[in-house]
Order: structure tokens, then C-alpha cells, then sequence
């Protein structure tokens, strides 16, 4: 596992932010009813601009209750949908919880129910409600991790793991508010446990996209060519172009410490935007990597349009997280071993 895929009790209690309410319809349609429907830049393409949410409950990977069924019926899904927000509202008031626990609590106080906003609805695409974000393959699971790609993986964690405790640079990049945990700036741009709102601003040169979480941007130069394999970005280099009305943007040149769900070096992520209609992104992103999985895989979810703006985030100002989390770590080490 990597920094973008776990997430830390530090990082997560260590942030503060103001959030806008988010759409919690996630609706899509496979292909847009009229081209006329799209709005468009002066230039001719699809006009991305706007914010937008892509917020929903719908999981990673398919859940093993619905192993076989890539869609729900609009009756299944509403059950499904009112079960969780239960299990979520008998969590509320407390410290810990197997959603709170998954968001790094765990029994410290750090979150309760108030900080989760990951919408109310599974995704709905062409129509119906989606079982699982992945969707190649089709059974809704990212396919087996190669055992090398395992092996490097343990040694990553070993040597610059989460339970390493010795610098302020030792800790995950999350929890140091420099990149926002859970992939949630991409690419692949997850959902994750709040604040998974987007501003999209276009230009015939490049697009930009301001994450709500830890307020990251990502520039996707259009037409261009990328950078020298040796130049590593926060969030890749990421080359945008035109495929008719869907925008493909092909990203590598990832850090090693900001790689996606224990990827290699060889990483590269295929994204498609494709503007719906007006309330509706459909995107897609395929995940290329032979070094670590035995095969590329896909996912497909919506952005939908949802209310500006994108509020400042504060993370660690006036916060007293990390000090706290560094003298814990000296005060165990100076304490005698306990037999």
C-alpha cells in the first residue's frame, strides 16, 4: 500500500476545512442526446468548465454481496443506499466505527459522522446505478498484484512505511497537507471521504483543475509532449488532446511517494472526459502499469454539477497534529519496555 491509497490518523485529524454542499445525484448517460446539448468553448470542443462533484457510495471494487451484478435496479439500489446511511448515522457521536475506523480514528476522536460527505447515491451511468467503480474487468476487481510488485511494496513500507516516526519528512505526504489522501487530485481522481469537489477551467493551451482537497491543481498542458522520464511531478505530467468531443489526458512521470495504490515508476493513467450534457462529466481512467498489475484495468464514474465555490482549505494552520504525533513517538521510545 502506498501513501495515496491508506490513509493516517495524523493526516486525517491533523485536517480543517469549510465544504460546499455537494449533488448527490450521480446521473449519466453513455453517450450525449444531441450534440447541441453540449455547451462549447469558442474554439468548438466541449466546454468542461464549471465545478462539479464526484461524490457517490459506490465502492472501488465490487462489493461480494452484489459479486456477478455490475448494476442495481432503482429499488435495490434505494435499499442499499438507506442500509448505509443507517450503518453511517448509528456511528454518529462516536469516536470509532467501521467507517471511522476505515477513515483513521480508530477510537482517537479525530472524526465522527459530522466530517463524512461522500454523498448518499451509488454512481448511475447509462442509466442505472453502478455496483463498483472498476469496470474492466468485468467482475468489478482490480486485478492480481504481481508478486514482485508485492514483494517491492513490503520493502517500501518497511523503509519509508507509516511507522516510521524519526522526521517530519518520514511521514506520509497526506498527513503533511501536500497532497490529499485517497487519490482524491488523481490521476485517478477518486472519490473519497469528503470534499470531492472540482473547478475545471479550459483553454485551447490547457486545463486546469483545482482539487477542493488540500487545494491541489493539476495543469494538463494540451498537445504537448512529455517531460523527461528523470522529472518526477506531485501529480505526474499530464498531456491533454482531442478524440472528437472526449478529452484524453495521458499522465506518467509520477514521485515515488505520491505513486497510485502501489504502483511502479512505469505508471501511466489514461483519462476521458466526455461532456454528457449540461450537468454531466462521464469519466473514465485506465490504469496501465505491467510492472505491478497483471493486466491494465478501468474505471467509469460521473462528475455531475454541483453549486460553487470551491472554499479555501486549511489543513495543518494552527494545527498542532504533527508535533503531537512526532513527541508521541518520542515519549514511547523513552518509556521502558513493558514485559
Amino acid at each position: 500500500m502506498t501513501q495515496r491509497f491508506l490513509v493516517s490518523i495524523g493526516a486525517l485529524a491533523a485536517i480543517m476545512c469549510v465544504a460546499p454542499v455537494a449533488a448527490q445525484a450521480q446521473t449519466a448517460t453513455a453517450k450525449p442526446k444531441t450534440s447541441s446539448s453540449i455547451p462549447r468553448t469558442p474554439d468548438g470542443h466541449p466546454d468542461l468548465q464549471g465545478v462539479w462533484t464526484n461524490a457517490t457510495i459506490t465502492t472501488m471494487e465490487r462489493p461480494s454481496a452484489f459479486a456477478n451484478k455490475p448494476t442495481l435496479s432503482d429499488a435495490e439500489a434505494k435499499a442499499y443506499e438507506q442500509k448505509s446511511q443507517k450503518e453511517l448515522n448509528d456511528q454518529d457521536g462516536a469516536s470509532d466505527g467501521p467507517l471511522i475506523a476505515a477513515a483513521g480514528s480508530s477510537g482517537t476522536g479525530g472524526y465522527n459522522v459530522l466530517f463524512v460527505d461522500r454523498g448518499s447515491e451509488l454512481a448511475r451511468v447509462d442509466g442505472v446505478k453502478r455496483t463498483s467503480l472498476v469496470v474492466d474487468p468485468t467482475d468489478g476487481k482490480v486485478p492480481p498484484m504481481l508478486p514482485e510488485a508485492r514483494q517491492r511494496n513490503s520493502e517500501r513500507m518497511r523503509t519509508r512505511g507509516f511507522n516510521r516516526y524519526d522526521n517530519v519528512k518520514d511521514r506520509p505526504t497526506s498527513e503533511r497537507c501536500l497532497i490529499g489522501f485517497g487519490s482524491t487530485s488523481g490521476p485517478p481522481m477518486m472519490p473519497v471521504l469528503y470534499n470531492n469537489n472540482y473547478q475545471i477551467v479550459q483553454t485551447p493551451e490547457a486545463v486546469m483543475i483545482l482539487v477542493e482537497m488540500v487545494h491541489d491543481v493539476r495543469v494538463i498542458r494540451m498537445n504537448g509532449t512529455h517531460e523527461p522520464s528523470n522529472i518526477k511531478k506531485w501529480l505526474g505530467d499530464s498531456i491533454g488532446r482531442w478524440e472528437g468531443d472526449t478529452l484524453v489526458v495521458e499522465t506518467t512521470n509520477f514521485r515515488e511517494d505520491n505513486l497510485f495504490r502501489g504502483a511502479s515508476e512505469n505508471l501511466k493513467v489514461i483519462e476521458r472526459f466526455q461532456r454528457l450534457d449540461p450537468t454531466t462529466i462521464l469519466y473514465r481512467a485506465t490504469i496501465d502499469d505491467p510492472s505491478t498489475w497483471s493486466r491494465q484495468w478501468t474505471m467509469e464514474f460521473p462528475f455531475v454539477a454541483t453549486s460553487g465555490p470551491v472554499y479555501e482549505y486549511a489543513c495543518h494552520e494552527g494545527n498542532y497534529a504533527m508535533p503531537d504525533i512526532l513527541g508521541g513517538a518520542r515519549k514511547m521510545e523513552s518509556e521502558p519496555t513493558k514485559k
